[in-house]
């Protein structure tokens, strides 16, 4: 992965808006999965440290928009940004991945419907 690539801040950010959603998403999905067992609810010890996470994924989430969508005159020569095919991929990733993150980041809320 190249230093100048904004794949490792979605990967990052996706890695944080794992853990916020860990305190509510986790054991909704494993007990989706068939498993089940008192120990599921000590998954709730990652709540105090949700809005942690959160502002992680916004940090990260906003680090790589600006350098995904940058202005292309901004990319350094033959860098990954300034060609426009890996730009418009980078672009359709980075919206993918923001559209899943917030999924988990307000995972607490659209599971309680589940429930």
């Amino acid at each position: 992965m190249k230093k100048n690539s904004p794949a490792w801040l979605l990967g990052g950010g996706m890695a944080a808006a794992i853990g916020a959603s860990l305190c509510c998403a986790g054991p909704f999905v494993l007990l989706l999965l068939g498993v089940s067992g008192s120990w599921i609810s000590t998954l709730t010890a990652f709540e105090p440290f949700r809005p942690y996470f959160i502002a992680v994924v916004v940090v990260l989430y906003l680090w790589a928009g600006w350098q995904v969508h940058r202005p292309i005159e901004h990319c350094p020569e033959g860098s990954v940004c300034a060609l426009p095919k890996n730009r418009q991929r980078y672009q359709v990733i980075f919206w993918i991945f923001t559209v899943v993150a917030l999924l988990l980041i307000f995972s607490p809320y659209w599971l309680a419907w589940f429930a």
